[in-house]
């Protein structure tokens, strides 16, 4: 296999994410794939001309579906896109006519690699695309909460003033309204986060985190209404996905991850701790979630599993 990612989708998330990887030098050979032929070709030659700045040499260059055959990731980021007003789960109809064009056409590639998925709403998304194109359910990946988790991450290093890379807390659940941060198992450095907000004189209180969760859920909207769509951070995101996948990191993220028992639950994609290396979900990390935290996740599959229903796979 390659060291070759493919993009579907050159809107802003998808070459958000290109060109996090230019930099990053994430991958050797990097393909553009669209509908929309002239945007890919322009978009591949407006990131060629970075290459002198790049950490590596890549190869760069916009495609069609039978590029997909050799390559080790396809990452999906096509779809219609997050309006003001509009919630993840109302994009359900028409991003599931997407992926099933899209899947098709990757079938056909003879494609054998790790499919991550970016097209909201991606917990559905990844199911989607994990029911139609019959891969292993390890090798079908949703980016779930791992923007939501650095998201987090900022927000608690902000109020705490420590390093974010130091911050370990994670959200779980859906890429969405009914998310939610594991508190019980949220660490500044090697500190739980809820024995410093129980402190007196703690930069942080209990009051501080409920805020904070809900800052973190909402932030999205407060993007999109400043300037329409968010794309940044998830394509860093996606880099980190892919990098932990090319180099076989065996790293922990909160990806869409196919739970078959864990937590309680089965056939459905969520956002949970899981380990990501080169075969893709190597291990869905089963925490033994406090009550409350568990009932939130409970609530969170059960609108997927919900949603998931409402469509004709």
């Amino acid at each position: 296999m390659k060291n070759k990612v493919v993009i579907v989708g050159t809107g802003m998330v998808g070459m958000s994410y290109a060109y996090s990887m230019l930099n990053q030098g994430t991958c050797e050979e990097l393909v553009l794939i669209d509908i929309n032929k002239e945007r890919a070709l322009g978009e591949a030659i407006d990131l060629n001309h970075g290459l002198s700045f790049a950490p590596r040499k890549m190869k760069i260059y916009s495609g069609e579906y039978s590029d997909c055959k050799d390559a080790a990731i396809i990452c999906i980021t096509a779809g219609a896109i997050q309006v003001e007003g509009e919630t993840r789960l109302d994009l359900l109809q028409k991003n599931t006519k997407i992926m099933k064009s899209i899947i098709t056409e990757i079938k056909k590639s003879g494609f054998n690699g790790i499919l991550l998925i970016a097209s909201n709403p991606v917990d559905i998304m990844t199911y989607v695309a994990w029911k139609l194109s019959g891969y292993d359910k390890s090798k079908v990946i949703g980016s779930g909460t791992t923007l939501d988790s650095a998201r987090l991450r900022y927000t608690l290093s902000e109020r705490l003033d420590v390093n974010p890379k130091d911050i370990n807390a994670y959200v779980m659940g859906e890429h969405g309204d009914s998310q939610f941060v594991a508190w019980s198992y949220a660490l500044s450095g090697v500190q739980p986060i809820y024995q410093i907000a129980s402190r007196k004189d703690s930069k942080i209180s209990f009051e501080d985190l409920a805020q904070i969760e809900d800052e973190v859920k909402n932030i999205a909207y407060k993007i999109i209404e400043c300037k329409n769509s968010t794309y940044y951070g998830i394509g860093m995101a996606l880099t980190k996905i892919t990098t932990a996948i090319l180099e076989n990191e065996n790293s922990v993220l909160t990806v869409s991850s196919y739970l078959n028992g864990e937590y309680d639950n089965n056939d459905v994609y969520i956002a949970v701790p899981s380990i990501v290396n080169k075969d893709g979900v190597r291990e869905v990390i089963h925490l033994p979630l406090e009550k409350n935290e568990k009932e939130k996740l409970d609530k969170s599959i059960a609108i997927m599993k919900e949603n998931i229903n409402t469509l004709n796979l």
